[in-house]
């Protein structure tokens, strides 16, 4: 009963600190984004618009694979002192919060600012056509945009899943090597240890 109390606390730490880092980032995230697209044209809009959601697609694909992959081969990469692969054990052994992290924090976030800058795109493309607010020419470039929007994001994360669960190895190795040169460079722990580990 105690044990499964601390797991729930555990948990519920966890989920305040997720959701504390949820607002920071999206905060951030937005005047950047916001401030980005304010001062550029509609095509220079889009392109940031797609660069968001391909950051969303990333994300999603890296927190699949860190829940696809197994344990076994990176401590054999370990033992041969592979770069990145002591970081890729802390990864799959801390997959549920790594993949809670990548996929709800990232892509979640990604998610909500590229509709926020599909809204600012659309009103860019509408002023240049000549379209004034609440036209139907404003309306139907919202309805295309946001599903061009929605197509490239759940095609995108299809394919993101598909690679995640059958490039698994190849992915976490990769992010495992970005997070050994961080912490090599900054001198800290990006993802900490379990008991186990």
């Amino acid at each position: 009963m105690s044990k499964s109390r601390s797991q729930l606390n555990k948990s519920i730490k966890f989920s305040l600190s997720i959701a504390v880092i949820t607002f920071v980032l999206a905060a951030v995230f937005s005047v950047i984004s916001s401030s980005l697209l304010s001062g550029v044209s509609w095509t220079i809009g889009f392109i940031i618009l797609l660069v968001i959601v391909l950051i969303g697609v990333f994300f999603d694909s890296i927190g699949i694979a860190s829940t696809a992959a197994n344990e076994t081969p990176f401590h054999a990469m370990a033992a041969e002192k592979v770069f990145g692969a002591k970081q890729a054990v802390r990864i799959i052994r801390n997959a549920d919060r790594f993949s809670s992290f990548c996929n709800d924090v990232i892509g979640d976030i990604s998610g909500i600012i590229s509709g926020t800058a599909s809204a600012i795109i659309i009103i860019q493309f509408a002023n240049v056509l000549g379209h004034s607010e609440g036209s139907v020419g404003q309306i139907a470039l919202n309805v295309i945009l946001t599903s061009i929007v929605a197509a490239i994001t759940v095609g995108g994360k299809a394919l993101g899943k598909f690679l995640g669960i059958h490039y698994s190895t190849s992915i976490i190795i990769f992010v495992g090597k970005v997070i050994a040169f961080y912490e090599s460079k900054f001198n800290l722990k990006a993802i900490k240890k379990k008991r186990q580990d």
